[in-house]
């Protein structure tokens, strides 16, 4: 499939191939929402915790005699009905990630890529390395194609460490690496500029 590539001043550069099984595939909502599920568990720290009879601070030892005091009978102070006592079947540490195995979180990354490039926008840019890190020279540069919010991605090897420093001072725009590419940040911002380095590297991570 023939795809357009600008700069980023907008300007039309040059077309290059992209693989349909990446940018066309079928949509599945369910294992979008399947992926979602995992990536915002993993980030569930679970240490709420309330103590049982066994770990609040007092004695065992029955807190009267069995029989002769007219009281009901009581076997420790330490009972969840007594105050002080501990919390019977209350919350436990536990771990809230579950499990999506890799062709899952593969097709999961498909799913939203090619719902972005149905809904035109996905934006692939010439690697262009930008002279100086000025976050206002950037955004001149970027205000061009008229987002709401926008994410760019780069290879792992040719990160631009001048458009990294200036785009972290524009509000609603982000800087990723392909490694780092997931599913919540695709749907999060309105625009996806992919640079032409991190065309291929998508393409065999997803394939």
């Amino acid at each position: 499939m023939k795809c357009k590539v600008f700069d980023l001043n907008n300007k039309l550069i040059e077309e290059i191939d992209v693989k349909d099984s990446v940018f066309t595939s079928h949509i599945f909502p369910d294992i979008i929402h399947s992926y979602l599920r995992f990536q915002t568990a993993k980030k569930r720290e679970g240490n709420h915790k309330t103590k049982t009879r066994n770990e609040v601070r007092g004695k065992s030892k029955k807190p009267f005699s069995q029989k002769g005091t007219g009281n009901a009978r009581q076997g420790s102070s330490k009972a969840p009905h007594f105050r002080g006592g501990g919390i019977a079947f209350g919350p436990v540490v536990r771990d809230h990630s579950i499990k999506l195995n890799k062709k899952q979180k593969k097709l999961a990354l498909k799913c939203v890529l090619s719902e972005k490039f149905k809904r035109n926008e996905v934006v692939f840019l010439s690697d262009q390395k930008l002279e100086n890190h000025k976050t206002k020279d950037l955004n001149n540069k970027i205000s061009n194609f008229k987002f709401n919010s926008a994410i760019f991605i780069s290879n792992n090897s040719a990160i631009d460490k001048n458009f990294s420093l200036a785009s972290s001072n524009i509000p609603k725009v982000s800087y990723l690496t392909v490694e780092a590419l997931n599913v919540k940040d695709i749907l999060k911002y309105e625009k996806l500029f992919i640079f032409k380095n991190a065309i291929n590297s998508i393409e065999e991570r997803l394939l």
